[in-house]
């Protein structure tokens, strides 16, 4: 039997779920407990096939739109949050609904509104057509809020009045790149106003730090997550930005490129906030298969944050 080359394996800490994605996921499984199936869910739940097809599994049915929902089974609301105008139209349908966005995205919302309601056109941070994006611009009237994605959109928005603004990003956006546009969107709007407490979410900033930590000392790191999640695609930029050259994102140990990596002696692996631990599990276990595995566990921060679930699911 040929001796498996030694390989060192750097597993970011913190990584995986975050108090929103763990929520979300269990205000499904409560809703199908309380009502049984089918649940609807607007939207994935969270941008994760694996979680989605579990769920799926159990009796929940994904849907885009809340049309495509019947009047008479309950339907939730995604974690990434929903314009005002979807539950507006679950209550004018009298259907019974649950609203798992996650409590930091709806910090933002209440801080738009709040802004609105002083006068203040809105400058949004963010990637257009993101789930979570659509819900924040949705909570004001069209118009109100003006999308800025780099550095160089800030050139070209025209707002209402350059002394009247204020700002809110996405909460899964790379931290130094929002650095940057905030930078610019001060130099050229020096009145803007920001948040009391930065908008990127406590999950999103950690799992960054935790890359920068291994970057320098990696000969390739691995993001678990989905092409379709705004915060694992930050990762793996994130970890090219800090000097891993070979950055990649991944959803299986299935997608590992076994080849492009031979001869590699270290490497760094994380999940972004909205893949389960069982799949970080799968990608060391490949990785043992074909190496003689040592694990540095490199822990950044802890959390230790829980939101609680809507009363109608504690109730049950």
């Amino acid at each position: 039997m040929d001796k498996k080359p030694p390989l060192t394996l750097y597993l970011a800490a913190p990584r995986g779920f975050c108090a929103g994605v763990d929520r979300a996921i269990k205000i499904v499984e409560m809703a199908l407990q309380k009502w049984g199936a089918p649940v609807y869910v607007r939207h994935e739940i969270v941008h994760n096939k694996f979680v989605v097809d579990s769920l799926r599994d159990k009796g929940a049915i994904f849907v885009e739109e809340l049309d495509e929902c019947p009047d008479d089974r309950p339907v939730i609301f995604s974690a990434h949050g929903v314009p005002k105008a979807v539950p507006a139209e679950a209550r004018r349908r009298e259907m019974v609904y649950v609203d798992a966005t996650c409590p930091l995205v709806s910090k933002v919302h209440v801080e738009a509104e709040r802004h609105h309601a002083a006068g203040l056109q809105m400058v949004m941070i963010g990637h257009e057509g993101h789930p979570e994006v659509l819900g924040t611009m949705g909570q004001l009237p069209e118009g109100e809020v003006l999308l800025v994605e780099t550095v160089e959109d800030v050139a070209g928005i025209l707002p209402r009045d350059p002394e009247r603004l204020a700002f809110i990003t996405q909460t899964t956006l790379s931290v130094d790149d929002t650095a940057a546009i905030v930078a610019a969107l001060q130099a050229r709007f020096p009145a803007i106003i920001g948040p009391a407490k930065e908008d990127i979410c406590y999950a999103t900033t950690n799992r960054q730090a935790s890359v920068k930590a291994i970057a320098g000392q990696i000969d390739a790191l691995f993001v678990i997550g989905a092409p379709n999640s705004s915060n694992s695609r930050r990762l793996v930029e994130v970890g090219s930005a800090a000097g891993c050259d070979y950055s990649q994102l991944v959803m299986r140990a299935d997608q590992i490129d076994w080849r492009a990596i031979e001869g590699i002696r270290s490497v760094g692996v994380t999940a972004g906030a909205s893949a389960p631990e069982v799949l970080v599990d799968e990608v060391v276990d490949a990785f043992r298969d074909r190496y003689d595995v040592t694990v540095e566990l490199v822990e950044t921060a802890r959390e230790n944050v829980e939101f609680k679930v809507p009363r109608v699911l504690r109730e049950a």
